[in-house]
């Protein structure tokens, strides 16, 4: 059993690793995709749809940050 142990952990080990590098190799590979995409949509001199949606949503959030931001400076300060 002395003879076994030391192997699986090493089995173990680099197993858990080289699976932990593929995920890593996997995940980055489809964020480089997704970047790249999302540049070329962008420098495109016709908009496509889905980014003239997401612009839109992001330009309302900000707005209602903007907002809600103006409207807390307004309040009185409080009196605790």
């Amino acid at each position: 059993m002395t003879d076994f142990g030391p192997a699986a952990i090493l089995g173990l080990c680099l197993g858990f690793m080289w699976g932990i590098g593929c995920s890593l190799a996997i995940i980055y590979s489809i964020y480089l995709g997704g970047y790249r995409k999302a540049v070329e949509d962008s420098l495109a001199p016709t908009k496509t749809k889905r980014l003239r949606e997401t612009v839109r949503k992001i330009e309302h959030r900000r707005a209602q940050k903007a907002a809600a931001a103006a409207a807390a400076s307004k309040l009185p300060p409080r009196q605790d």
